[in-house]
């Protein structure tokens, strides 16, 4: 019975989503109670666990999510982005300019959310794409497969942070995980992808661009826009290779340091401190004028947390209304393999529901108990279930929009190029876990 008041719940869940049309926070948290009353926790005790598992989300996430929204913020407002291209484009030249958008696109992914990381590139792929005569996809796909592999591989990024923290896993190794995958996903999903659809040349969408000349001296060094993005990175790897590299060798003042300045949320915090001085004050910008885009970002980043939030009560729910122990008897008994299961539970909710991030957050709730009766790493869990959260994109996700409008391209081809596209960054995510689960 509770596993079909479950399934109960995802369709209420699509229903709100697909048929009301209700936002992703409002879906959740009403599904939430629905499925507390029907597991008969009743009326006081179920906004109770509601209220406990929006409190225990928002507590663990807020800042980590706050911190690289103004991470991110300052990166765009800067143009520490496309101070790295032009540089790139200088290194690898006009025959390897893919490289350029592949690595940009991967650095400002890691602090952005999706949406924000492609808008903020997209003036920018416009720009190269025009002036060097390429068809937009040719640089465009790889620049999407990166931020795509950050999306669902990496924290800080929103949702497998927000993962990590439902099932228990650390941080700094689910980072450490997530980038061992991230070469091949990219290579494939991004240029060689890319090189199907050479014939087709597509320009920038009319009305939409209009070339500029940028002025480098403008711009924020290279060297210094890499520093502040990749800070918060090193900082989190360092950490969990740490303890691993040195073991008892030194004193427990030492490890606890380490600890503390790899701690994710004291990570993203010094990297806005050092981007505050480096895309900010030392570029000449007013400290008042600095606050106010952080606070910018900081009202952007509101509707990802309050989702986030949801997905925690509905978790939350499910495990006090004695689901999750439920499930834990259900895997002892069948023997699933709880990182195929994560997987599949990701993928079919992104192929029902289409936002990734609902998608990610939804099966961590559903399979949490699952990581718990297992035993199996959470660090592996966590890119197992953003792996699936990419798969089967099509007319009901955002992305799947953007990339047809902005890349101006048919329905059909956005099927043939993006659908694919996320869908292999799924499936090397999926290989990648099952290796490593077998070598453990």
């Amino acid at each position: 019975m509770p596993l079909v008041i479950v399934f109960i719940g995802i369709l209420f869940l699509l229903l709100l989503m697909s048929v009301f049309k209700l936002n992703a926070f409002f879906s959740l948290l009403i599904t939430a109670f629905f499925v507390g009353l029907l597991n008969s926790m009743g009326l006081n005790e179920t906004i109770d666990s509601i209220l406990n598992g929006i409190g225990d989300t928002m507590g663990s996430l807020v800042l980590l999510l706050t911190f690289g929204a103004m991470l991110g913020k300052l990166i765009e407002e800067s143009g520490a982005a496309l101070s790295i291209t032009y540089r790139l484009k200088k290194i690898f030249g006009e025959k390897y300019i893919q490289l350029a958008f592949v690595i940009t696109g991967f650095l400002v992914g890691i602090p952005m959310i999706y949406n924000a990381s492609f808008l903020v590139l997209v003036p920018l792929l416009y720009t190269f794409a025009t002036t060097s005569k390429k068809s937009l996809l040719y640089l465009g796909i790889p620049m999407s497969a990166s931020l795509s592999v950050a999306h669902a591989y990496l924290p800080p990024h929103p949702a497998p942070t927000a993962v990590s923290m439902i099932y228990g896993a650390d941080i700094n190794l689910s980072l450490l995980y997530g980038l061992i995958p991230c070469i091949p996903a990219i290579v494939l999903a991004g240029p060689v992808l890319s090189r199907f659809f050479n014939k087709w040349y597509i320009t920038p969408p009319a009305g939409m661009f209009s070339a500029k000349e940028y002025d480098e001296k403008d711009l924020p060094g290279v060297g210094v826009s890499v520093f502040t993005i990749l800070t918060p990175v090193v900082l989190m790897v360092v950490g969990a290779l740490f303890p691993m590299l040195t073991g008892e060798r030194v004193s427990a003042t030492v490890q606890e340091v380490a600890a503390f300045l790899s701690n994710p949320n004291i990570a993203l915090f010094i990297a806005v401190m050092v981007g505050i001085y480096t895309l900010g004050i030392r570029r000449g910008r007013r400290m008042t004028d600095i606050m106010k885009t952080l606070e910018r970002a900081a009202e952007g980043i509101f509707i990802v947390v309050i989702i986030i939030a949801a997905g925690g009560a509905l978790k939350q729910v499910l495990f006090d209304s004695g689901v999750a122990d439920y499930i834990k008897e259900v895997v002892q008994d069948f023997h699933f393999n709880p990182i195929i299961m994560a997987w599949v539970v990701a993928a079919l909710l992104r192929l029902a529901i289409g936002s990734a991030t609902v998608a990610t957050i939804t099966a961590a709730g559903i399979m949490h108990p699952v990581v718990v009766a297992s035993g199996v790493s959470p660090e592996l869990m966590v890119l197992a279930t953003g792996s699936g959260s990419l798969m089967f994109s099509h007319f009901n996700d955002v992305g799947f929009w953007m990339f047809k409008e902005y890349y101006n391209v048919s329905v059909k081809q956005t099927f043939q190029v993006w659908t694919v596209m996320e869908s292999i960054v799924g499936i090397v995510g999926l290989i990648t876990v099952l290796i490593i689960h077998a070598m453990a």
